[in-house]
């Protein structure tokens, strides 16, 4: 493990993990870890506001590929909850028996995470293989919005009662 340590209340305390880097939801987690009192990390390479609140914890890795993605795939596992877009970070996650949101509230399952993991394979080859092809992912809805707020309120109920 690295030098970071959680300040985890206990083996089965409930954790929101924040893949931060380019996540739409920071805010919105933050709410909603505050009023269930969940301890949240928001891991990033750097370029985050520190938060006031004392639940929500900062987590500033070093520099280098996937060092966030490594820092929470170390500590998340049962009863914690992860919100990010990196699909191997979540399969990661998932394998450890986290929940895992996706920032439009879509989880990554046991069910699901090897379709995803395919089908990211799949694009990567389809971008490679034509490198004028163009466009991107669609764009962040009021709706999306909307369903991650219910996704992360769900997991985080389900979380605590497990």
């Amino acid at each position: 493990m690295s030098p970071f340590t959680p300040r985890r209340s206990g083996a089965d305390a409930v954790a929101l993990y924040i893949d931060a880097d380019a996540c739409p939801v920071k805010s919105e987690a933050e709410k909603v870890a505050t009023r269930h009192r969940v301890q949240m990390y928001l891991v990033s390479n750097g370029g985050l506001r520190l938060s006031a609140n004392p639940l929500v914890e900062v987590v500033i890795v070093p520099d280098g590929p996937d060092l966030a993605d490594i820092w929470i795939a170390e500590r998340a596992g049962p009863g914690d909850v992860v919100v990010t877009g990196d699909i191997p970070l979540a399969a990661k996650c998932v394998a450890a028996g986290a929940q895992v949101l996706r920032h439009t509230g879509e989880a990554f399952t046991e069910a699901n995470i090897g379709q995803q993991l395919a089908m990211r394979d799949l694009m990567a080859d389809l971008r490679a293989a034509d490198p004028f092809r163009q466009g991107g992912g669609k764009g962040f809805t009021r709706a999306d919005r909307s369903r991650f707020l219910d996704a992360l309120e769900r997991a985080l109920r389900m979380a605590k009662t497990a």
